[in-house]
């Protein structure tokens, strides 16, 4: 029997949580939580910007929808190079690199996201900041461009506003799903235009980490009504249907952590637990549904892997994959087998030797966790790294 599903879509818009642009008197303590923050690591050049398309090529960065999100660098083709491309001309704030995102006078969205270098803490001070400039190719711009952070990784299948489902049972059968605006901890000031194509206007802000955030999305938020947009006809071409920013030198501070708050390093970079036999789960490798295509969310986790093996020259490591119990024996090893051996390629594109590592799939024979309920089941699907020699 089909099941009814109910969806009502209800928008709530707050405007006293968002942070605008400002002058902060805090210094900035630590290190930046951002990998790549000025996105100058990459897998390869880029070559082309695609309409339709994911961001796969620069380390650490990802995007959260079908949106498509670009980047640029020196060393990329005529549609992606710097200064001069596709959707404009810029020269990188700092580097040789950048990214850029359509940030819209409509409901279509791009966004940009990372996971952190570790959890924000509990209580703590931060600052955000990151850098935009306006494509002179756009019809004007907008203003409320900020930064979200999560605890889960935000994702979604729309190339519309990235929003927040909230689903309510009515009934065994029947369910109520509720839309609403995401908040952004730091939000340019929706008075303030971000109009600039020449240079480069800072957006920041500080807030106070709930704890546990480790996803940071960046990009516009609101409806159109209330993104600020404003026209300039002093813009060179009309040829996008609205606004569209590239983003540089992003930047996470704590403002009040001592020395102590950054010693958990992750567990793939802690030397003590390092010995031949041991195993250790890779909790942030995602592949699409039922398939071995490894996404970029994951290169965060294998970049942590990659340090490890670059700080221990003659460690050697058996990758392997394993699923829930859904599905035939053999499917189930095949998806395994496959996902490991995507792994593998990873690490070798980045530089370490085939010699030094193996890769086995196990199926759904090493379950860690019942397959009784999701939960489980997603501890399941998991991939793993057992040392085999020091």
């Amino acid at each position: 029997m089909r099941v009814a599903r109910v969806h009502i879509i209800i928008i709530v818009l707050a405007t006293t949580f968002f942070q605008p642009c400002a002058v902060f008197a805090q210094s900035e303590t630590g290190r930046n939580l951002i990998s790549n923050p000025s996105f100058e690591k990459y897998r390869r050049c880029p070559d082309k910007i695609n309409p339709v398309g994911v961001l796969k090529i620069v380390n650490a960065w990802f995007q959260p929808t079908s949106g498509s999100a670009d980047y640029y660098n020196l060393c990329g083709s005529v549609e992606c190079f710097v200064p001069n491309n596709k959707l404009g001309v810029q020269q990188p704030r700092t580097g040789d690199g950048y990214c850029g995102i359509y940030c819209s006078k409509d409901n279509y969205r791009e966004y940009l996201q990372t996971q952190l270098e570790r959890p924000l803490k509990a209580g703590h001070r931060y600052r955000l900041s990151f850098f935009v400039s306006l494509s002179e190719y756009s019809t004007g711009g907008v203003a409320t461009i900020g930064g979200l952070f999560s605890r889960e990784r935000l994702s979604d299948t729309t190339r519309a506003i990235l929003m927040k489902k909230i689903v309510r049972p009515i009934t065994s059968r029947i369910s109520q799903t509720t839309s609403v605006y995401y908040q952004p901890q730091v939000m340019n000031s929706a008075e303030r235009p971000l109009m600039d194509t020449q240079g480069w206007m800072e957006i920041a802000g500080e807030f106070v980490a709930e704890g546990g955030e480790t996803f940071l999305t960046i990009g516009n938020f609101l409806s159109a009504a209330n993104s600020g947009y404003t026209d300039d006809t002093l813009l060179l071409t009309y040829l996008l249907p609205g606004s569209y920013y590239y983003i540089d030198d992003v930047r996470l501070y704590c403002l009040d952590c001592d020395d102590d708050d950054y010693d958990d390093e992750p567990l793939a970079q802690n030397d003590t637990t390092y010995k031949v036999g041991a195993t250790f789960v890779l909790n942030n490798i995602f592949f699409d549904t039922d398939k071995s295509t490894l996404l970029q969310q994951s290169y965060q986790e294998l970049q942590y892997l990659i340090a490890v093996l670059e700080s221990h020259p003659k460690m050697k490591i058996e990758i392997s994959g394993h699923t829930d119990s859904q599905g035939s024996d053999l499917h189930n090893q095949q998806l395994s087998e496959n996902r490991a051996k995507e792994v593998v390629a990873y690490l070798m594109e980045n530089g370490i030797e085939e010699k030094r590592l193996k890769f086995k799939g196990y199926g759904k024979t090493m379950p860690i966790a019942t397959n009784a309920t999701e939960e489980g089941r997603q501890k399941n699907r998991r991939v793993e790294f057992k040392i085999l020699d020091l």
